[in-house]
């Protein structure tokens, strides 16, 4: 299932993001911004469990997460997603799975995996564009394959190729994005896309 971001400020922000214009210090800013709506979209159905607390009146019931919530950020990109979840959820567990893309022939190249126990876990995989799919795809293989059971996938910038390749090879992972935009160009580069998000994030 695809959700796309649904918030006056969040189109805001995109438009922003996408001006080439804007420089690394305050591209940083916005995708921090960003994130942290995401990270609350994506998380919006997390379960929960009764709590008691003592106020300083009285005791009363909340609620609690109930599950241990894990982000595994495909790098170098994704690291750029990670600090608005650890804001938000400071106790999340962190992993990393380093793929490349090759830019002539746009297929990922997997270089490091380190994950953290998954079992009884709620995982989100992290990656700003989701262009033709093949990084999304295998890093929730790699996921997956380490015994996590309920995940999401999250980026900023989805392209439909990317889109119809994850619900093609993962049907039970939803995807959540601040924007669907309209194709890929000869390069595998999403249009109109925001450029190389890692470029523009590190200044590289």
């Amino acid at each position: 299932m695809l959700h796309v971001l649904q918030h006056p400020l969040a189109a805001h922000i995109m438009t922003h993001l996408r001006d080439r214009r804007t420089p690394p210090a305050a591209f940083r800013r916005l995708a921090h911004q960003l994130g942290i709506l995401l990270a609350i979209e994506a998380t919006r159905d997390l379960a929960t469990k009764a709590e008691t607390v003592e106020t300083p009146l009285e005791a009363c019931t909340g609620r609690a997460l109930a599950r241990p919530l894990v982000i595994v950020p495909i790098l170098r990109a994704g690291l750029g997603m990670t600090e608005p979840f650890l804001d938000l959820f400071p106790d999340v567990s962190v992993g990393y799975v380093g793929l490349e893309r090759n830019h002539q022939t746009a297929v990922a190249r997997s270089y490091y995996c380190k994950l953290p126990p998954l079992d009884d876990t709620r995982v989100l995989v992290l990656d700003p564009m989701l262009a033709t799919g093949g990084s999304a795809v295998q890093a929730l293989t790699v996921v997956k394959e380490a015994g996590a059971k309920e995940l999401s996938f999250v980026c900023i910038v989805a392209a439909p190729q990317g889109i119809a390749a994850v619900q093609a090879g993962h049907p039970d992972v939803p995807i959540f994005t601040a924007a669907h935009d309209r194709d890929l160009n000869d390069k595998k580069y999403i249009l109109p896309g925001l450029g190389d998000f890692g470029d523009r994030l590190y200044g590289t």
